[in-house]
């Protein structure tokens, strides 16, 4: 099992994931390629001392960049969207935007 640094890569704050933090009770987050629905519950529950409710998960395939004639692609990347017990707090670093 994957330690709690290594699952979670860090927090993604977009304009989609504060709407959803405001809404749902979501927080969103760039999570390893490799881990788990459990493994990033078991994370969030640990990091931050809070009760997750869901996990959801997406892969996204890196883009392609181009630097003059040569060309290359950026790491394929996961995130994953943690829904909250209703009624939980939410961590410092969503609250201080």
């Amino acid at each position: 099992m994957a330690t709690v640094y290594t699952t979670i890569r860090r927090p993604l704050i977009t304009e989609k994931g504060m709407i959803a933090k405001e809404t749902e009770g979501t927080l969103v987050f760039e999570v390893a390629a490799g881990a788990t629905k459990n493994e990033v519950k078991h994370a969030v529950e640990s990091l931050f001392k809070v009760k997750v409710a869901a996990v959801r998960t997406a892969n996204y395939l890196g883009k392609e960049r181009r630097r003059g004639r040569f060309t290359g692609f950026k790491p394929d990347w996961k995130k994953a969207y943690v829904r909250l017990v209703p009624g939980s707090k939410m961590p410092e670093y969503v609250n201080s935007l």
